[in-house]
C-alpha cells in the first residue's frame, strides 16, 4: 500500500498505462512540457516523448476529433480537457461521433478513448472552471461516465477506463486532487461501474459520487454523534449506474438522500430517485430527497460556498428524511 494524493494516483495510472501499451497516447492543451494545469501529466513528456504525450492547439473539437481518428487506427488516446466548461466546443464530436460510431458500424468499430475532465467547484474559480456537467454526457447512449472519489479509485478506474474498448468520460473532482489515501497498485480492483459502500449504516442511505462522497462521510460522522446510523454509497459510475447496490442499501435503511454538486433540477439524483422509488417503493419509509447545486449559473468565487452543497445541507436532508 502506498499513500498518494488523487492527482499523483492519476499520474501513476497514466504512466503505467503508457508503459504497458505502446498504443496509449496522452493529448491535450499543455499536457506535455507543462504537465497540465493541475500537473496530472507531470513528467510524462520527459519520459515518453512528444510522440506519445502530445501538446495540442487550443481547440477542443480538434483534439477530440483527432483522438477519434487515432482510435480508428488502433490507438488508445487519453484526452485531457483542461476545465469542465471547456468541453463544449468538443460536445458535437463527443455526442454525434464518439458516442455513435460503434452502433453506426454495427459493432465493427471500437473507440477506446478516455476524455478526462476536471470538474466541480471548491477551488475559488469562476464559471467555465467550476461546473458539473456530468448528466449532459450520462444522458447519451454510447458513452460511459465515471468519477472517482479517492486515490485508490482514481488509480484503478483510470487504468480500467483506458483498457475499455468503449469511450469513457472520466470526471475528476478537482478540489479533491490533493486528498491523500492508500493505493494498492497490485490489488484486484472492483469493476469500473460497481458502486461501493463507503460506510455501513442502518437508518438512512446517502448516495454520492466524486467530490461529494467526502462531504457525505463527514455528514455520517456528525450524524453518528447524535445517535444516527448513516450508510454512504459511493456510486463511482454515473452511466451505467449500479442500481443493485443502491437498492440493497435502501431496502436495509428504508430512506435515501442523493447528493451531488450539479444542480438538482434534471440532475443524476432525479434518475436515481425515480429508479429506486420504482424498485423499493414498499421498503421505503420516506420519499427520496435530493441535495445539490442551485439551478443557476455558477456564481463568483466569493459566493461558491453558498452555492455548493455542504455539511449543513446534507445533515438537514438527513433530518428531514428521518422525520417522516
Amino acid at each position: 500500500m502506498t499513500q498518494m494524493a488523487i492527482a499523483k494516483a492519476l499520474n501513476e495510472s497514466l504512466r503505467t498505462s503508457l508503459e504497458n501499451d505502446p498504443k496509449v497516447l496522452v493529448m491535450g492543451e499543455d499536457v506535455g512540457r507543462l504537465g497540465g494545469v493541475f500537473r496530472i501529466t507531470d513528467g510524462l513528456f520527459k519520459d515518453f516523448g512528444e510522440g506519445r504525450v502530445i501538446d495540442t492547439p487550443l481547440a477542443e473539437s480538434g483534439i477530440v476529433g483527432t483522438a477519434i481518428g487515432l482510435a480508428l487506427r488502433g490507438y488508445r488516446p487519453v484526452v485531457e480537457i483542461q476545465f469542465d466548461g471547456f468541453v463544449f466546443p468538443a460536445y458535437d464530436q463527443i455526442i454525434t461521433q464518439l458516442a455513435k460510431m460503434h452502433a453506426r458500424a454495427l459493432g465493427k468499430i471500437k473507440l477506446p478513448i478516455v476524455v478526462r475532465i476536471p470538474y466541480g467547484g471548491g477551488i475559488g474559480a469562476v464559471e467555465h472552471h467550476s461546473e458539473s456537467p456530468e448528466t449532459l454526457f450520462a444522458h447519451v447512449a454510447g458513452l460511459k461516465v465515471v468519477s472517482p472519489s479517492n486515490a485508490s479509485d482514481a488509480y484503478w478506474m483510470m487504468r480500467q477506463a483506458i483498457e475499455c474498448d468503449d469511450p469513457v468520460i472520466f470526471f475528476e473532482p478537482k478540489r479533491r486532487y490533493w486528498d491523500k489515501g492508500e493505493v494498492a497498485v497490485s490489488a484486484v480492483p472492483a469493476g469500473l461501474h460497481k458502486a461501493a459502500v463507503a460506510q455501513q449504516g442502518t437508518d438512512v442511505t446517502l448516495v454520492a459520487y466524486g467530490p461529494m462522497v467526502k462531504v457525505c462521510l463527514e455528514a455520517a460522522a456528525a450524524a453518528a454523534n447524535e445517535g444516527r446510523s448513516v450508510e454512504v454509497v459511493d456510486l463511482r459510475s454515473i452511466s451505467p449506474i449500479d442500481f443493485d447496490t443502491v437498492q440493497a442499501s435502501v431496502e436495509k435503511t428504508g430512506r435515501l438522500v442523493v447528493v451531488h454538486e450539479a444542480p438538482v433540477f434534471f440532475g443524476s439524483g432525479a434518475e436515481i430517485a425515480a429508479r429506486i422509488t420504482e424498485r423499493c417503493f414498499y421498503a421505503m419509509e420516506a420519499p427520496v430527497l435530493r441535495v445539490g447545486g442551485f439551478h443557476a449559473p455558477y456564481p463568483p468565487a466569493r459566493l461558491e460556498e453558498e452555492y455548493l452543497p455542504g455539511l449543513d445541507r446534507v445533515l438537514d436532508a438527513v433530518d428531514r428524511v428521518l422525520a417522516y
